[in-house]
C-alpha cells in the first residue's frame, strides 16, 4: 500500500513550494492537487491553477509523483489539456499521474457560461473526452470529429516521457465510468458513496468501497482485463471516518482498506480553519510511521 497527499492550490508559491518539498521529505508516494477554478468554502479565498502549480512543484521536487485529483471536462478540452499534461510530464521527468473524472456540479460547472450539465450529459461528454485525450497523448497527430470534442491535425510532439502516455487514474462509481476505467485506466479513484458520502455511518463506509471494488472487477472482466493491473485509490475526507485524528486511528483505517484491496490512500494536507484542519504534527507522524505500523 502507498500513502499520498492532496495539497490544495491555495498558497502563494513562496510558501506553497515549502509544502510540496516537505511532502517529498516526508516520503509520500505522490502529491496531488485539485483541478478546479474555485472550490466549496474556498471560493472567496486564494485558489491557483492546477497545471501551473504542478509545473512549479515539478521544479521544486525531485522524486515525488505529482498529479491532478481530478481533472474533468467541466472547463477543459482534450486538445489543450493534452498539451499541458505532456508539458508537465516533461518538466517533471516522467512523474505525472492524471487523475480524471466526469466532473460535477458547483462553480466549475457554470463558470464558462454554460448551463449545468445533467449526470447523463456529463457522462456523454466523458465518453468522448477520455478516449480523445488518450489518443492525443499517444500519437503525434490526431484528427477526430466528435459530438462534443474534436481535434484537427492536433500535434503532440515529442509525446510523453512516460510511454505510451502518462497514467490515467479514473474516478468512477457508475457503470459507464467504470467501463472507461477498465478500458483506459492504470488506476481507479473513489472517495466513498457519491450520493451522500458524509452521511454514510462509519461502520458502513468499508462496505460501500467493497461494493465499488466488486463492480470495478466486473467491469474489467467485461473488457477482458485483469483488475489486478489497476491501482485502487481511496481519497480520504468525504466520509464520517476520522483517520487523521491519531496515528492509531489512521492505522486502523488503513488496515481496513488494505484488506479490501485499496493500494493507495490519499490524505489531505492540513489547512487551518477549514474542513481539513487536522493537527500537522499528527499528520507528519502518520506520513512517516503510519504504513509501517500495518506490518
Amino acid at each position: 500500500m502507498r500513502l499520498s497527499t492532496v495539497i490544495l492550490p491555495i498558497h502563494r508559491w513562496a510558501e506553497g513550494q515549502k509544502i510540496w518539498r516537505r511532502a517529498e521529505d516526508l516520503g509520500f508516494h505522490a502529491a496531488y492537487t485539485y483541478d478546479h477554478l474555485s472550490w466549496r468554502s474556498f471560493r472567496d479565498e486564494p485558489w491557483f491553477g492546477a497545471v501551473p502549480t504542478l509545473t512549479a512543484a515539478a521544479t521544486a521536487t525531485e522524486r515525488i509523483r505529482l498529479g491532478t485529483l481530478v481533472t474533468s471536462p467541466n472547463f477543459r478540452h482534450p486538445v489543450t489539456l493534452a498539451k499541458e499534461l505532456l508539458s508537465v510530464d516533461d518538466v517533471s521527468q516522467g512523474r505525472l499521474t492524471v487523475g480524471i473524472g466526469v466532473g460535477g456540479v458547483g462553480f466549475d460547472a457554470t463558470a464558462l457560461g454554460q448551463e449545468e450539465w445533467s449526470p447523463k450529459q456529463r457522462a456523454d461528454r466523458f465518453d468522448e473526452f477520455l478516449p480523445l485525450l488518450d489518443e492525443l497523448l499517444t500519437n503525434d497527430a490526431v484528427t477526430r470529429e466528435g459530438t462534443y470534442y474534436s481535434a484537427v491535425e492536433a500535434r503532440n510532439i515529442p509525446g510523453c516521457v512516460q510511454r505510451p502516455r502518462v497514467p490515467f487514474y479514473v474516478a468512477a462509481t457508475g457503470p459507464r465510468g467504470l467501463r472507461l476505467a477498465a478500458q483506459y485506466g492504470q488506476g481507479w479513484v473513489t472517495y466513498g458513496d457519491p450520493r451522500g458520502p458524509a452521511d454514510v455511518p462509519v461502520n458502513q463506509a468499508p462496505a460501500v468501497i467493497a461494493a465499488q471494488l466488486a463492480k470495478l472487477s466486473a467491469a474489467c472482466e467485461a473488457q477482458g482485463r485483469d483488475v489486478g493491473e489497476l491501482e485502487k485509490m481511496l481519497l480520504q475526507g468525504s466520509t464520517a471516518e476520522k483517520p487523521l485524528a491519531s496515528l492509531d486511528a489512521f492505522v486502523d483505517w488503513a488496515g481496513t482498506y488494505r484488506e479490501l484491496g485499496i493500494t493507495e490512500l490519499v490524505i489531505h494536507w492540513p489547512v487551518p480553519d477549514s474542513i481539513f484542519a487536522n493537527d500537522l504534527a499528527v499528520f507528519e507522524r502518520i506520513a512517516t510511521e503510519g504504513l509501517a505500523q500495518l506490518g
